[in-house]
């Protein structure tokens, strides 16, 4: 009897063993997959409930789908203390200036089995890229780069050498950020003159966008006065040009009346220029071709009209 009960809950906590190994739960935030015999699936595992066989001949591998950071030159821990490590964070510009360069390398496992099978250790792997990235990016710009407006073509660059190095060794992640965190030099002396050296560029930089300013100002004012000049111009052209063609009428006008009787029309045009350029004068047509003189005096005759 004590023996049948003996075998009875040995089996009942067997089944109970086997049917944990042959029932599990895959997370929203979990990927996973499953080793038969050493060899993975290629489908990863859908969340929810999902049935294996028991070990050995069915393995599980689950992965997280956050966001993991990579740092080189700190460290940060749990309780968010960070260590600075001066040994990976001091590195040779191209210009051989020491500086000392922060790096943040966020990335996600894209490619679980990638990441568990292609290679031993893929997290030392892409520690490796990166610290090699860092350096040799650095090392290919000037101290003055890193240190100003460089910095956004630099992390740019290292961006582009990680993920190289990501597909090359097929590593199974996807770099999400690449942050350079701090980029400084290694004694407070140099640091300030660098900063003086900043200060400096910057106020050059404000006198240059004034001085463009003034310049468009003055440009603007100049462009106005030509402007201004070249209508009055066109004015007195377009109204030099009415008042020639009303001469030339009146000329053509004059030419006909002359074509037609030339002696009293050059007569008339002789007393008329008299008239005004002696305005006050006494105007008097005399003839004395009948041997009395005879005259005409225009003036009086007009004032009595």
């Amino acid at each position: 009897m004590k023996k049948g009960v003996i075998v009875g809950v040995a089996i009942i906590a067997l089944l109970l063993f086997t049917a944990g190994s042959f029932v599990f739960t895959v997370d929203q935030t979990e990927q996973a997959f499953l080793v038969t015999l050493g060899v993975p699936q290629a489908d990863l595992l859908k969340p929810g409930l999902n049935f294996k066989l028991p070990y050995p001949i069915q393995r599980l591998v689950v992965m997280s789908r956050e966001t993991f950071s990579l740092t080189i030159g700190y460290a940060e821990d749990k309780d968010g203390k960070i260590t600075t490590n001066v040994r990976e964070s001091k590195m040779i510009t191209g210009d051989e200036n020491i500086i000392q360069v922060d790096l943040e390398v966020q990335y996600r496992i894209t490619d679980p089995i990638a990441y568990t099978f292609n290679t031993e250790d893929p997290k030392t792997i892409l520690y490796n890229i990166s610290s090699a990235a860092l350096r040799g990016i650095i090392g290919s710009y000037k101290v003055d780069d890193a240190l100003t407006d460089g910095r956004g073509q630099i992390t740019n660059d290292i961006r582009d050498y990680v993920a190289e190095g990501i597909n090359k060794y097929n590593l199974g992640v996807t770099v999400v950020g690449v942050n350079l965190q701090d980029v400084d030099l290694p004694n407070e002396e140099v640091s300030q003159a660098f900063k003086q050296v900043n200060d400096a560029r910057e106020e050059r930089m404000t006198k240059i966008n004034a001085a463009n300013q003034h310049k468009n100002k003055v440009t603007n004012d100049i462009l106005g006065e030509i402007e201004a000049i070249t209508n009055d111009a066109l004015g007195q052209k377009a109204e030099r040009i009415k008042t020639a063609n009303g001469d030339v009428a009146k000329f053509n006008a004059i030419y006909e009346e002359y074509a037609k009787s030339k002696n009293i029309t050059r007569n008339r045009l002789t007393i008329e220029t008299l008239e005004a350029i002696l305005p006050s004068a006494q105007i008097y047509i005399m003839d004395d071709s009948s041997g009395t003189v005879k005259y005409l005096p225009l003036n009086t005759l007009r004032k009595g009209e």
